[in-house]
């Protein structure tokens, strides 16, 4: 790991996906990381560039232990649980994990005078889009509990930024993808539900097929279109943020994207062009809820932070995660 020539973050959510990619850039860029993770989605392995502690955002004295020990300068938060059908069976879990237990991350913080945040937030607050592309400004009609559990805490964050002083970013983004660019990282989620790393497990052979939920959308060949960013640009989105609030900036939110979009038969294509593989799939009907398009707008970003994606490619997203894939997959 990297030493630290700055100050001291705390990651929550350091051993997850998106997390252990921050963790990564993080240290090096010099910061000391201190990561948090209950470890029920993540993985030991992952959390590699910070030092990992074992423990939940509902353990408020854990918490008060980790800021007095540490002068930490922000919190980066990825901790949430982000199933979108999970949340509608329990949705009591939702709201424990995602609200009040980032209500007591955020008391905590100020019990220690901490007053810079990361929020990883989600395109899910927008609900069913009134547009194919979305802005900061989309309506906020949220259709599920883990879409109105981001929007209860962007909410919040507006709230203890106007009574406390405590400046935050929320990053709102679509479909993350793709691997650590060296190979270090990736994505694994139990059970996996993103459509990337599913069509490269069709590929690798720990899976007979992929489905192409309806082949009758008004796009270009019928399936649906979606916006996939590299988590790599994710992560760079987020270190711009936190620079921005150490010099001194305002809150913000931002939705984070490619700015295009590519569709299922698009990503199985492509999958099939970089892994030099047959990968069977099986048309099925549409899934409700599934919009034709859904691609981000990001001009925000790219203005207000200077974010400028490396890895926009489709071709590039996956031939990463294929290396990942091929790497690791078999092992898991």
């Amino acid at each position: 790991m990297t030493s630290p020539t700055k100050d001291a973050v705390l990651v929550v959510g350091g051993a997850g996906y998106i997390g252990s990619h921050m963790a990564k850039m993080l240290a090096q860029a010099g910061f000391g990381v201190v990561i948090l993770d209950n470890l029920s989605t993540g993985f030991p392995d992952a959390a590699r560039y910070g030092d990992l502690i074992r423990g939940d955002l509902s353990n408020q004295a854990l918490l008060d232990r980790l800021f007095h020990e540490h002068a930490f300068v922000a919190v980066l938060h990825f901790a949430a649980l982000s199933q979108v059908g999970e949340s509608v069976r329990a949705p009591a879990l939702y709201y424990r994990n995602n609200v009040a237990n980032t209500q007591n991350l955020l008391d905590a913080m100020l019990r220690h005078d901490v007053r810079r945040f990361i929020f990883s937030s989600s395109a899910a607050i927008f609900g069913e889009p009134a547009s194919a592309y979305i802005e900061e400004t989309h309506p906020q009609r949220p259709i599920n509990p883990y879409g109105r559990s981001k929007r209860m805490v962007e909410e919040m964050l507006a709230d203890y930024d106007h009574a406390y002083g405590l400046r935050s970013v929320s990053l709102r983004y679509f479909n993350a993808a793709g691997a650590d660019p060296e190979g270090e990282l990736g994505e694994r989620h139990d059970p996996e539900s993103h459509l990337i790393p599913l069509v490269l497990q069709a590929a690798n052979g720990r899976r007979e097929h992929i489905a192409i939920y309806g082949d009758d959308y008004p796009t270009p060949d019928g399936t649906c279109v979606r916006d996939y960013i590299h988590v790599w640009d994710l992560c760079s989105a987020h270190l711009l943020a936190l620079e921005h609030l150490l010099a001194d900036g305002r809150s913000d939110v931002f939705n984070l994207g490619n700015g295009a979009g590519f569709s299922v038969q698009e990503v199985i294509d492509t999958t099939r062009r970089v892994t030099g593989r047959d990968i069977p799939a099986i048309v099925q009907g549409r899934r409700a809820g599934d919009p034709a398009v859904l691609v981000a707008d990001s001009q925000k970003a790219r203005r207000a932070l200077g974010w400028e994606p490396r890895f926009q490619e489709l071709e590039t997203i996956i031939s990463h995660a294929w290396g990942w894939e091929r790497a690791k997959g078999e092992a898991w």
